[in-house]
């Protein structure tokens, strides 16, 4: 099978990289002429130039190839315009190139619990509820999916969503939580529970090769078909997920801090403020906060069970601890 996959540089692309290399497949990543190759390059991959922020080179990246994996995106913008364009428009240019093809691949597009929404602790969200992101980011990955769903008459296709994502390569999630957990004090957002899907990047990668072979397709007359939530099927409590965290690291279980929801705002405001002034994108936003102060961040996997014959393989505790060895 010959891939095109997008986004191969990031965390996820290049563990989903290796494996499809691993597979015996053909893979051909698409990229920008300032991409660092090297790793995938020693990965035997091939290479296609191509933007998606404009277009170029597009309708060439798509041509005779089986299956289109897109991961490519942003998950911090400066503004509202940054993530539409990285999430949402991007995502539209490389289906419409697609779609104008005799015989349009498959695309399997990697989006996120964030487009679907929040969900309520102990009732997961599934992919029959009514979409309801509560950020930009979140909107802007829903709008990635609607982008999709304008040419799924022509184009075959797939969305996924992950819920958090970790493993080795990791640069945003467990990096900003490894300090705070070895000093004993972790953060969290308002007073009440804090509830969580998570996911090992490989069983993520294992969802989207499946979905590749496997998954139905997207239909317009029913939303839910051709979609896919995916996680490790367990519901963790914020304070479950540290302890279980300080045990991967050796440590004590740490104190788990409630920040009061208008000090969170108030210190998502200084860090826009002073990324602004840096010329940088803030680490954490107002925008970030709106996610943070939810309840719970849940989905179930069944459907990607029963559909895709989706079993995840790595639960937490060993998915931390390849996390930690792969950083040292």
């Amino acid at each position: 099978m010959h891939f095109l996959l997008t986004g191969g540089t990031g965390f996820i692309g290049q563990r989903l990289a290796r494996r499809i290399i691993e597979r015996g497949d053909t893979l051909t990543v698409l990229v920008r002429r300032t991409s660092k190759r090297g790793p995938l390059e020693a990965l035997g991959a091939r290479f296609a130039d191509g933007d998606l922020l404009t277009g170029q080179g597009l309708t060439e990246a798509v041509k005779g190839v089986d299956c289109v994996l897109h991961l490519a995106g942003v998950t911090k913008a400066r503004d509202e315009e940054g993530y539409i364009q990285g999430n949402t428009e991007g995502t539209r240019r490389l289906a419409r190139a697609m779609a104008a093809l005799p015989q349009p691949p498959r695309l399997v597009f990697c989006s996120s619990l964030a487009a679907a929404g929040p969900s309520v602790p102990g009732q997961p969200r599934r992919e029959e509820e009514t979409p309801a992101p509560v950020s930009r980011y979140g909107r802007s990955k829903l709008g990635g999916e609607e982008a999709v769903r304008e040419f799924c008459d022509k184009v075959p296709s797939v969305i996924v969503r992950p819920p958090i994502v970790y493993g080795p390569g990791d640069q945003e999630f467990l990096p900003a939580l490894l300090p705070m957990a070895r000093r004993g004090l972790v953060l969290k957002s308002g007073l009440g529970p804090k509830h969580y899907s998570l996911i090992h990047v490989d069983d993520l990668c294992t969802a989207l090769l499946a979905a590749a072979e496997r998954g139905q397709t997207l239909r317009q007359d029913a939303p839910e078909v051709g979609v896919y939530m995916v996680s490790d099927g367990t519901e963790y409590r914020w304070e479950d997920f540290c302890v279980t965290l300080a045990e991967a690291l050796g440590r004590t279980p740490p104190w788990v801090l409630p920040v009061p929801e208008a000090l969170s705002y108030v210190v998502g405001l200084g860090s826009e403020l002073a990324a602004r002034v840096r010329g940088t994108v803030p680490m954490l936003s107002r925008d970030k906060v709106r996610e943070m102060r939810c309840a719970a961040w849940t989905c179930s996997p069944d459907r990607a069970a029963k559909e895709l014959g989706f079993t995840p393989a790595i639960p937490l505790a060993q998915g931390l601890q390849s996390a930690l060895a792969a950083s040292k």
